[in-house]
């Protein structure tokens, strides 16, 4: 029984983290879905694979970008990194 309770806490915490408590990330100029889904379809690759995107904002700061396929063939954008170009 006292195994049993940290457990369920545990669970408990781990539940209420979720990606849906953050706001979905917006596509900003550069980004692969900025102004709608790219015409072309990725027709050859599965379903759930990462697409990398790597550009320079306005201010000149390296922007990352990871996206997943969805079953619809559209990008999903799910990570954005932004940082200088040469770090220290």
């Amino acid at each position: 029984m006292k195994a049993l309770l940290p457990a369920l806490i545990a669970g408990a915490l781990i539940a209420g983290c979720s990606s849906a408590d953050r706001p979905a990330l917006e596509p900003i100029p550069g980004s692969i879905t900025y102004g709608g889904q790219p015409r072309t379809k990725l027709t050859k690759s599965p379903v759930g694979s990462a697409v990398y995107n790597q550009f320079y904002n306005g201010t000149g700061q390296r922007v990352e970008e990871t996206y997943i396929l969805q079953p619809d063939r559209s990008l999903k954008l799910v990570r954005r990194e932004i940082g200088p170009d040469f770090p220290d």
